[in-house]
């Protein structure tokens, strides 16, 4: 007999929860703020331009998969995606340009090319990020950090005997220049620390575990989109029975002598065995615990960047431009000193520039193209992010019509911005950080809130902002560690 469980949030954890749960026989009901499921995997429309509106890397589609084969049914006839041949172009500050392809060997001579750097440093490195993937991923990706099982596996005695190979003592920063002689090579390589919102000066050299992802494993694009991937489980969740109830936030997880009781929303209260929050863990325990003890120093610790982007409709196409292009700046140091130690934003920002309609030609008229133009920005701690949001797009423009040739301003016709303030306010985000905590320092694995409450019995946790961490990969992980440890 299974239990009645509560999902606060439809985001991708909440989806992949509430799929995995299903097959267990509980009865799932899922609670959304919004009018639509995905938080920020989601979608906007301006005029004939149509935007992903948040993650626009897909990677691990493995994952997306075995929701589907979990309830017998082929993933092929669900959902469909390919494979990149390119996986994103870097422009430098110099004019130099780098297509960083899926194969390995023509990669290795394009970046010799570019660079000089000599082809064995950059099998080394891609030799050590997979060892640190096929290492770690079991480990700290697909189990839960804080059960003694987990610990007194024989993945963990086997990854004992490596610790020193992992890096945890060095950056990053550290790793990647003892690794090549070009500081264009550093850069690429140290652009990895952003897919988790870290700084690559202060993170541990343990994140280049990410690179793997993409040159290892590959990239990929969903033929409709990435808002495909909310809308392909949010069907194969309504398939299997889960319920959902929109515009009905939770405004309290009620708890009775240590147990989950239930939730409240403006309809009363529901009588639920489980409750799993895919809200953002410090809201959480602000909003929907209060009366609750809080791990108020797990709750403190320093969250990870946020993002400013402009979605623009450009009324031209730029045939040199692909899926994933990455426009670096020339300090790159400055500009994350400018993030996390300042709290403010480079005038000469890394700007990220993702193109669907290089690959889905509907997402944009006839002869144009649509920008999601984004740069990192800090967390918001009060800015004035009116200023910053200005100063930002001139800079932005600035840079682009510069490394293009063309007045990028006078192309836009559709124009709209997501900023800090709006991702905290939309996705209950604290901080409007895209990653929950910041992995900044060595232990930061190990600083993320655990699936389950230690406290509370029958209260579970998954999504970005807790282990194993954030992005599309992890969200759906953290998904399958609370199946895997929902009693």
């Amino acid at each position: 007999m299974g239990n009645t469980v509560a999902i606060i949030g439809s985001g991708i954890a909440g989806l992949a929860c509430a799929i995995r749960l299903a097959k267990k026989g509980h009865t799932v009901s899922v609670f959304e703020a919004n009018s639509y499921p995905g938080g920020k995997l989601t979608e906007i429309q301006l005029g004939g331009y149509r935007f992903d509106a948040g993650p626009s890397l897909f990677t691990l589609p493995e994952e997306i998969e075995a929701l589907y084969k979990l309830h017998g049914l082929d993933p092929k006839s669900h959902f469909e995606y390919k494979k990149l041949d390119s996986i994103c172009k870097y422009f430098y500050p110099d004019g130099t340009i780098i297509n960083a392809v899926a194969d390995i060997e023509a990669l290795k001579k394009e970046i010799h090319q570019k660079t000089g750097e000599p082809k064995k440093n950059i099998q080394k490195a891609l030799n050590e990020s997979s060892f640190l993937y096929e290492s770690l991923s079991p480990l700290f990706m697909q189990k839960s950090l804080h059960k003694t099982s987990t610990w007194l596996s024989k993945l963990a005695f086997s990854a004992y005997g490596k610790l020193l190979r992992f890096n945890f003592n060095r950056t990053m920063n550290q790793v990647n220049e003892g690794s090549f002689k070009s500081e264009k090579v550093v850069q690429l390589f140290n652009r990895y620390a952003t897919y988790n919102g870290s700084n690559p000066y202060q993170a541990p050299g343990t994140l280049n575990i990410i690179s793997h992802l993409e040159f290892g494993i590959g990239a990929y694009f969903p033929t409709k989109g990435m808002h495909d991937i909310t809308q392909s489980l949010y069907a194969l969740a309504v398939k299997v029975g889960v319920k959902f109830v929109f515009n009905t936030p939770v405004t309290k997880i009620t708890i009775h002598e240590g147990k989950t009781k239930g939730v409240v929303t403006k309809y009363g209260f529901h009588k639920m065995d489980r409750v799993v929050s895919n809200m953002d863990v410090v809201a959480t325990y602000e909003k929907l615990l209060k009366d609750e003890n809080k791990p108020k120093k797990l709750l403190k610790q320093a969250k990870s960047s946020s993002a400013l982007i402009f979605y623009w409709g450009i009324k031209k196409e730029f045939k040199q431009l692909d899926l994933h292009n990455i426009f670096f700046s020339n300090d790159y140091k400055a500009e994350f000193d400018h993030i996390f130690k300042q709290g403010t934003v480079f005038n000469d920002p890394t700007v990220y520039l993702n193109i669907t309609s290089t690959q889905k030609a509907d997402d944009a008229p006839e002869g144009c193209q649509n920008w999601f133009t984004m740069i990192n920005v800090p967390n918001n701690q009060g800015q004035n992010w009116d200023e910053v949001i200005k100063e930002a797009r001139v800079n932005i423009l600035k840079k682009l019509s510069a490394q293009l040739g063309e007045d990028i301003e006078s192309l836009i016709e559709e124009e709209d911005v997501l900023d800090p303030i709006k991702i905290e306010v939309r996705t209950s985000s604290s901080q409007g950080a895209l990653y929950g905590n910041s992995s900044n320092n060595r232990y930061s694995a190990f600083l993320r809130h655990p699936n389950f409450s230690k406290r509370i019995k029958g209260l579970y946790f998954c999504g970005g902002s807790v282990h194993p961490g954030g992005g599309i990969p992890l969200c759906l992980l953290s998904a399958k560690i609370v199946a895997d440890n929902f009693e």
